[in-house]
């Protein structure tokens, strides 16, 4: 059976108060939903996207989910929604500000995580959405599935959380600083436009390349098959690539305030401790973490496991550093399959 893609906009016309103190006049949330909800309503899988993607999974998941996939939708109602501060359709800097009738653009508010959290929970319940089977994300989007597991423990049954922490580190926000200060260089970075910063976003996105890869990555699918070159290098070709690539889909402004939003990213902020939060989890919890990467070290993952009541951890094996969420697609399945079916065993 075929499933179509349904890609809509929620619009909330309260304003929405954010974290940090400011409010938006008016809301809305683009989200794409693939496959039917059964009669018992239980079959929501609901995505969670990393810093750059958008409301369609099948565009940038396409091994997880999908006809035949892991998450395929003849089995599961599979939901995903572009986050606020996005340049795809959700409230962002490209929104119209409907005070004043211009762009945001640069005057668009920061967010956090939890504002993210805070407006899907709108568009649960505007979905009437009452149990969700998973949430699962990897990145910025586990950052997401995490606070939203703490904020409705009751909510969701099974949390899959990939390469992601419980704070942000000290590590992760130097790389994000320096992706600022790249921009930052460009000084058309706040120029009223879509197309304003393009030059400091490149750069910002080579430096983000060395945080999502891994060496060994460049060493397999960068090295040279000569010894002979004295310039135009395979690595830094595929620097510029990458750059370029990223400035036609993305704008600077939302990478700016996705990368804070990450930052500030803080499970324990206002509720006694990170310990204290994780405890707090009552879903059956998967926490995956990748053998080579160095943004999102393992160990990040492994404190998560280790404080979230009965968690379970696995690891996947992979040269493409944190990128390996988005690559390693048959551990994945296999992780994935082997969590399902050790639950519904101790369930027997």
């Amino acid at each position: 059976m075929e499933h179509q893609l349904c890609t809509q906009i929620f619009t909330s016309h309260q304003p929405f108060e954010l974290e940090q103190g400011d409010v938006l006049p008016l809301l809305q949330i683009t989200y794409t939903t693939l496959g039917k909800i059964n009669e018992t309503r239980d079959n929501v899988v609901w995505i969670c996207h990393a810093l750059t993607g958008n409301s369609n999974p099948v565009d940038w998941w396409p091994g997880m989910v999908g006809e035949g996939r892991f998450y395929d939708p003849e089995e599961y109602f599979i939901i995903c929604a572009n986050i606020i501060g996005s340049c795809y359709g959700s409230t962002g800097p490209l929104s119209i500000n409907p005070l004043t009738g211009q762009h945001y653009y640069a005057d668009f508010p920061e967010v956090t995580i939890r504002d993210m959290v805070r407006a899907h929970e709108l568009l649960r319940k505007h979905l009437k959405i009452n149990r969700i089977h998973t949430c699962i994300g990897g990145s910025l989007g586990g950052q997401q599935a995490l606070e939203w597991a703490i904020m409705q423990p009751d909510l969701i049954q099974h949390l899959v959380i990939l390469a992601s922490n419980a704070r942000h580190s000290p590590w992760g926000i130097a790389f994000n600083e320096a992706q600022r200060m790249a921009i930052f260089a460009d000084p058309t970075w706040n120029q009223p436009r879509p197309d304003a910063g393009q030059s400091g976003l490149k750069a910002a996105r080579a430096i983000a390349m060395l945080s999502y890869r891994h060496y060994e990555a460049y060493q397999v699918r960068q090295s040279e098959t000569t010894n002979n070159k004295l310039s135009d290098f395979k690595a830094a070709s595929y620097m510029r690539y990458q750059g370029e690539k990223l400035v036609k889909r993305f704008n600077v402004i939302s990478y700016l305030r996705l990368a804070s939003a990450m930052d500030s990213h803080n499970v324990g902020r206002g509720r006694k401790g990170i310990v204290e939060a994780l405890a707090n989890v009552k879903a059956s919890t998967l926490v995956i973490g990748i053998s080579s990467d160095i943004l999102f070290p393992v160990s990040e993952q492994q404190f998560i496991a280790q404080h979230i009541p009965n968690a379970t951890y696995s690891e996947i094996d992979s040269i493409y550093g944190h990128d390996g969420f988005l690559v390693e697609y048959d551990q994945l399945t296999r992780l994935l399959h082997s969590f399902y079916k050790n639950l519904h065993r101790s369930a027997a």
